[in-house]
């Protein structure tokens, strides 16, 4: 489908709103019609006919009559226009924020994250042109200038001639030279998408950039990146500069031709047309009339000519919002409801899944997580630990084999229901712009005050939460701006401890924490895996002895099991990396009362 076709598809979410749009601005320019008539009347019987002040003072209180009424009709039609503009906004951001949702973290990987939040912003506001303008200036073009060509042709039919021969002049020019402005303009928007996704970039990594020397280059970049932009924007406000000029121009002669050819027969004197051509006569009063509405029939043209850049960014803006639109999102599935039941069990049967042909990331995993246990996986890089999780949250799908969730297929399962039964604590939790009791009660949005304290009592997040100014109210900048890692990570566990869910899966929350945010992490993790079941995903070794069970990976496949103790003597994989972090046979034998 073309970006023309996709902007005329969604016009019905405009709803009545347009429609009332275009009746508005079609009822001003049939009353500009009469009041032409009017003034012409006037300007007859003052000049002419030697009328006095009182015999036309009822035609001056309907002369201003008119003017107050199309005053009112072009700002209801502004109301309207810009009303279902936004009615449009609204739905396609909608549909747009839905169909991202739908496609997951995983399907979206593709697209930067600047690129994409530009084209939800203004992407969809350049839209409002098109809607708002394009299309009523469209409609109007098609119906004014008739409307005026059906009053003009009993009066003067040489200067109906006249409009309809200079006429399509102007929307041929405006294609031409359009046709060139909407090609930069594309380019200018993709240079815009850009610029904006490599500026984010640089922003989130402001911090490497400084350490790393780099943030001076990266200033130039950005200054080369702007520079272009700015000169493409040129290139195209020249074109739409020229394009208004050329439009004026023919508007201009089309209305000049009229006037003249009006102004030789009134005076008398012989046209320049060919001699076989009847002259129709004409009086002061039907010429004046004529001369008005030439200029009303040429209006909707150049209006139309305007606006015709509105329609070429949202072509281009369209374009991008058709590329996420396009994206297929997982398939829609009406699954069965989990059967409530605590805590879970998990079970891996020949899992298979590959992220493109020849590279396997699981080849064949079968495990199973006992309910009510610490399990923690473990692997190099790339041996698949992130693919399991992504599976077990329903990210993606096996391509062979199956997810059994207490003997239930996970393929069957519906996934709402079965995300409300995890909770996830992430090696970088992602927090947002906003009080801490709304991150908190980010998965349980209903929780009361007393569950949100509790939750973080029991994460060990509650005595900091408290000592600051305003408490849980206390407001924290994106990505948990003004908090330290530890007390972040704290903040994920209160989310989990507030979800309450049977299944607990845990991307090494220790990590980068210093040995007090560790120690007070690690707390919460014990607390958290009463009478739950736990999939720790384990970076660092140290993290892993107290788990019930150890799954080692290895090229997507399950390669070891076992406790740490007896994985550790068995000279295997698990020992190797023991080995290679550093930590003696000593170490690997001790108790848990002597971990602690």
């Amino acid at each position: 489908m073309s970006a023309i076709a996709w902007l005329k598809s969604r016009k019905s979410l405009a709803g009545r709103a347009l429609g009332l749009a275009i009746g508005l601005n079609l009822a001003n320019g049939l009353l500009a019609i009469v009041q032409a008539g009017l003034l012409a009347l006037i300007l007859n019987a003052v000049i002419f006919e030697q009328a006095g002040l009182a015999q036309i003072a009822p035609w001056l209180w309907g002369l201003l009559l008119f003017f107050v009424l199309r005053a009112l009709m072009v700002w209801q039609a502004e109301r309207w226009a810009f009303a279902a503009a936004a009615e449009v906004r609204l739905s396609l951001r909608h549909e747009v924020y839905r169909h991202v949702q739908r496609l997951g973290p995983e399907r979206l990987g593709d697209l930067r994250s600047g690129a994409l939040v530009e084209t939800l912003t203004r992407g969809i506001d350049d839209l409002e042109g098109y809607y708002a303008r394009f299309l009523p200036a469209m409609t109007l073009t098609m119906l004014l200038p008739m409307a005026v060509l059906l009053v003009v042709l009993p009066l003067d039919w040489l200067s109906a001639l006249v409009m309809v021969l200079t006429a399509p002049m102007i929307p041929v020019f405006m294609i031409l030279i359009g046709s060139g402005a909407e090609a930069r303009n594309q380019r200018q928007w993709k240079q815009l998408a850009r610029m904006s996704a490599h500026f984010l970039d640089v922003i989130q990594g402001l911090t490497t950039l400084k350490l790393f020397g780099a943030s001076r280059r990266e200033v130039e970049i950005i200054a080369r990146i702007s520079d272009e932009y700015r000169a493409s924007t040129m290139q195209v406000l020249r074109i739409a500069f020229l394009s208004s000029a050329v439009l004026e121009f023919f508007a201009t002669i089309g209305i000049a031709i009229v006037a003249v050819f009006i102004g030789f027969r009134l005076y008398g004197l012989a046209l320049p047309i060919p001699h076989w051509l009847p002259v129709p006569e004409i009086g002061y009063l039907q010429g004046l009339f004529v001369l008005m509405l030439a200029p009303e029939f040429y209006a909707p043209l150049r209006n139309m000519g305007t606006q015709y850049h509105a329609r070429m960014g949202a072509v281009a803006a369209a374009e991008q919002l058709m590329r996420v639109l396009e994206l297929s999102p997982p398939p829609e599935r009406a699954g069965e409801p989990l059967g409530v039941k605590r805590p879970l069990g998990v079970r891996f049967e020949q899992v298979r899944f590959s992220y493109e042909p020849g590279r396997e990331a699981l080849a064949g995993l079968s495990f199973r997580l006992e309910p009510g246990t610490r399990v923690a996986l473990v692997g190099t890089s790339g041996a698949g630990k992130s693919t399991v999780v992504k599976l077990l949250l329903g990210f993606l799908e096996p391509q062979d084999g199956r997810i059994l969730i207490n003997d239930q297929d996970l393929a069957r399962l519906d996934l709402e229901d079965w995300r409300r039964h995890l909770a996830w604590v992430p090696q970088r939790p992602r927090l947002f712009q906003g009080s801490i009791l709304d991150n908190i009660r980010l998965g349980a949005p209903e929780a009361t005050l007393e569950a949100v304290r509790e939750a973080a009592q029991r994460a060990r997040a509650a005595d900091f939460i408290e000592a600051l100014p305003q408490g849980y109210q206390s407001l924290v900048g994106e990505g948990g701006a003004g908090l330290s890692g530890g007390q972040i990570q704290r903040i994920a566990l209160a989310r989990a401890f507030l979800r309450d869910a049977p299944l607990v899966i845990l991307d090494e929350a220790t990590a980068n924490l210093d040995p007090e945010s560790e120690r007070l992490v690690q707390q919460g993790i014990d607390e958290l895996a009463r009478s739950r079941t736990l999939l720790v995903i384990a970076h660092r070794l140290v993290t892993v002895r107290k788990a019930d069970h150890i799954l080692v990976l290895d090229g997507g496949d399950l390669v070891e099991q076992g406790t740490h103790a007896t994985l550790a003597a068995s000279g295997g994989l698990y020992a190797r990396m023991i080995a290679a972090h550093g930590e003696s046979a000593a170490a690997a034998g001790l108790t848990h009362r002597e971990e602690v």
